[in-house]
C-alpha cells in the first residue's frame, strides 16, 4: 500500500472514530447509556462492524464520549490559568466542572469500576484537581481566596451540587455560596 493510501486510510479511520464518538453523545444524551449500539452506529452512517472496530465495548464508547468533555474542561482551564482575575477564572471553571459532572454522571457511572476504563477515570481525577489547586493557587496569591481551602475542597462541594441540584439556577446560586464563602473567608467577600 503507498504511503498516501495508508494515510487515507487513517485519515478515513480518524473520520470513523469522530462520527462514532459524535453519534454515541447524542444517542447517549437523548437515551442514556444503555441505548443500543446499532442505533450509535446508524446515526453515524456506519456499520455495526466499524463501531466494535474502534470500539469493542459499550464501555469503551462511553470513554470516549466522556474524554472529549474532559479535554475541552482541561482546555479551558489552560486557557484560564492566564486570566487577569483570579478568582473569576477558579469560579468560571468551577462552574464548567460542575455543567460536565452534571451533564455525564449517568455516563459515568455506567463505565466499570474496573479496568482500563477506571484507570483513565483516576487520570481525569487527577488532572481536575490538578488545574483545581492550580487555579485556586491563582486566586489565594492575588487574596481573592483564603489560605485555608483546598482545591479538594472545592471539588468535593462542586460535586456535591452537581449531584444534588436539580435546575440550573440552584446550581448557580450554590455556587454563588461557595464562592461567597471563599472570599468571605479571605476577607474579599462580594456583597
Amino acid at each position: 500500500m503507498s504511503p498516501d493510501n495508508q494515510r487515507s486510510l487513517r485519515t478515513d479511520a480518524r473520520r470513523n472514530r469522530d462520527a462514532l464518538v459524535g453519534a454515541a453523545a447524542e444517542v447517549f444524551e437523548e437515551s442514556g447509556p444503555a441505548a443500543p449500539l446499532d442505533v450509535i452506529a446508524r446515526r453515524a452512517g456506519l456499520g455495526n462492524a466499524t463501531l466494535y472496530r474502534h470500539f469493542p465495548t459499550r464501555a469503551d464508547l462511553l470513554v470516549a464520549v466522556f474524554a472529549e468533555d474532559v479535554e475541552a474542561l482541561q482546555a479551558r482551564g489552560e486557557a484560564l490559568l492566564g486570566a487577569d482575575r483570579a478568582g473569576d477564572a477558579l469560579f468560571e471553571w468551577l462552574a464548567a466542572f460542575v455543567a460536565l459532572v452534571s451533564s455525564k454522571r449517568e455516563l459515568a457511572t455506567a463505565v466499570p469500576a474496573e479496568g482500563a476504563g477506571s484507570a483513565l477515570f483516576d487520570r481525569w481525577h487527577a488532572s481536575m484537581r490538578d488545574m483545581a489547586s492550580a487555579l485556586l493557587a491563582r486566586a489565594q496569591a492575588a487574596g481573592e481566596a483564603a489560605d485555608d481551602v483546598r482545591a479538594g475542597d472545592l471539588l468535593a462541594l462542586c460535586s456535591g451540587i452537581a449531584s444534588g441540584a436539580a435546575a440550573d439556577d440552584q446550581f448557580d446560586r450554590l455556587l454563588r455560596l461557595v464562592r461567597r464563602g471563599t472570599e468571605r473567608l479571605s476577607g474579599r467577600s462580594r456583597s
